[in-house]
């Protein structure tokens, strides 16, 4: 090639831990967006029900928790009506647990696309991410409608101006979900095992997290360590701004944040490592 030529785009490999072109990003967003469509359409094509399962899956498995829970294990919900208790943490946990599922298995789902041409990697989990945003918002439209159903017969729930913050959460749910998301990714590559256990791990943290039960019934001594999961600050503060309980403590929150913030670059950087060598191992 003669020095008058000229290149549109110069890939060049990444050698460092830090090489991170994060700008990368948003020259691809048209891709991003491909990738959001892509998504959407192909989750529940060729199904009878379609995107009714967004609102069929967390409305019956808050029933069963109401039941389960409620009714029979008799654990309180902080004097608020069980089903809309057992529905808040649901929606707010479901969002996060799409992200962690999509992403966590970005390398292996992908190894064919990736292999054959170059394009950031991250925009893939990113995709996923914000496809999310999609299911959420259907299912707290869900969540509104039985809200306004219970407020409209009267029940004593008081929201409170920390709604405004709801696309604050948002955005720590997409971080987290994320980066431990690629984290986990990165891992795959190596330790296959780990695409078997996500399913059982997202569980577990579940009942790790207060959706089934009020923080209040965690023991004070334990709190400042379990408020490390950074999903816990999310659902107070979720259940706190539409139902007016929950606990709330700005400790709470930055802790929550510092933990999202720390997964997220540890994602990262592992996720850019990792992605120059993948394809010898997956």
């Amino acid at each position: 090639m003669s020095n008058e030529e000229q290149w549109d785009l110069v890939i060049k490999p990444k050698t460092g831990w830090f090489d991170i072109h994060l700008g990368e990003l948003w020259r691809y967003r048209d891709l991003v967006a491909m990738f959001v469509k892509r998504d959407f359409v192909t989750m529940y094509k060729q199904t009878i029900l379609g995107p009714l399962w967004f609102i069929i899956q967390p409305f019956f498995t808050t029933l069963v928790f109401t039941i389960v829970f409620g009714k029979v294990a008799k654990i309180p919900t902080d004097n608020l009506p069980p089903f809309l208790f057992y529905l808040s943490g649901n929606v707010a946990w479901g969002y996060f647990a799409t992200c962690l599922g999509r992403t966590s298995d970005t390398f292996n789902t992908n190894a064919r696309i990736f292999g054959k041409v170059y394009f950031p990697r991250l925009t893939v989990p990113l995709s996923s991410v914000i496809s999310g945003l999609l299911q959420f918002a259907i299912q707290l439209v869900l969540f509104l409608g039985f809200y306004f159903y219970f407020l409209w017969q009267g029940t004593p729930i008081f929201p409170k101006i920390w709604i405004i913050a709801l696309p604050v959460l948002l955005l720590q749910m997409a971080l987290l979900g994320f980066g431990m998301g690629i984290l986990v990714s990165s891992m795959t590559t190596k330790y296959k095992d780990l695409r078997f256990a996500m399913g059982f791990v997202i569980q577990l943290w579940m009942y790790a997290t207060p959706v089934v039960y009020p923080l209040t019934l965690v023991p004070d001594w334990l709190r400042p360590w379990y408020v490390f999961n950074p999903m816990v600050s999310v659902i107070e503060c979720f259940r706190y701004a539409f139902l007016g309980s929950g606990i709330i403590r700005w400790s709470y929150v930055g802790t929550g944040w510092l933990t999202t913030l720390l997964i997220v670059f540890a994602g990262v950087l592992l996720f850019s490592r990792i992605e120059k060598t993948f394809m010898d191992t997956v």
